[in-house]
């Protein structure tokens, strides 16, 4: 692959809410946004499938909902639990419903797997979400030596407290000059909180402005990084390979 730089700019979340699918929507069409990552489990999951189905070139992978936490005060709770996330046979239950839930909205299968709150990073879940993304032969996030993943582009510090110079368009101008050879997936968050219980919701607003920046994409074009998604990744790798052998 040599020097050359690829970029995939993912948004979370897809299907949370009707807000929240109108920011990733507004991000694709008049941003930088390639691919979506969808929350099967809620109502609008049905919305935002229907979209992408008609939009191909929209990369649609699975975000697994296990649960989410806030943090209030500097104390975490839960927000909701969907399983018992130390329960493995609870665990795998769920991952495989959702997966066959995402086949039933898409048509098809993930183009690649994610997780609410990166909850694929421990416990039960971490290799029962591996497996799957073997099982498919698609990326799972974090885990893909040939994809970095980068999760600056965010505004909350670690404890919940606003960092809105996070989602600055300079910090993510910053990002895309720094961005190292090969391909990156940057998370994203874009949407219109308003019909959205989140702990994360007026910086999703924020997202989409500078996502669909204009010096955003400028910039990317005047770097040399092409913009490409998960379903595009699979060609770009393996072109990658194919150079490193000849």
């Amino acid at each position: 692959m040599n020097s050359k730089r690829y970029l995939i700019v993912n948004a979370d979340d897809f299907g949370q809410s009707q807000g929240v699918n109108r920011g990733i929507i507004e991000a694709f069409e008049k941003g930088i946004v390639r691919s979506a990552s969808m929350m099967v489990r809620w109502p609008f999951a049905v919305e935002a499938a229907a979209y992408a189905r008609s939009h191909r070139e929209l990369s649609v992978g699975l975000h697994v909902d296990l649960c989410e936490w806030e943090c209030r005060e500097g104390t975490w709770s839960a927000l909701y639990e969907v399983v018992d996330v130390d329960d493995p046979a609870a665990v795998e239950g769920e991952v495989f419903r959702q997966v066959d839930q995402f086949r039933d909205l898409m048509g098809a299968d993930p183009t690649h797997l994610d997780s609410h709150q990166h909850v694929h990073k421990s416990g039960p879940a971490f290799s029962i979400i591996a497996d799957v993304a073997r099982r498919l032969n698609i990326p799972l996030r974090g885990s893909n030596d040939s994809i970095k993943y980068c999760g600056k582009f965010y505004g909350q510090s670690g404890d919940g407290c606003p960092y809105p110079e996070g989602i600055s368009a300079e910090a993510l101008l910053d990002t895309i000059r720094s961005l190292p050879p090969g391909v990156t997936e940057l998370g994203c968050h874009p949407g219109f909180p308003d019909d959205l219980i989140s702990m994360y919701k007026a910086e999703r607003a924020r997202e989409v402005e500078v996502l669909c920046d204009p010096q955003i994409r400028a910039a990317i074009s005047g770097e040399g990084i092409e913009l490409c998604s998960f379903r595009d990744v699979s060609a770009v790798l393996e072109a990658g390979r194919s150079a490193q052998v000849a």
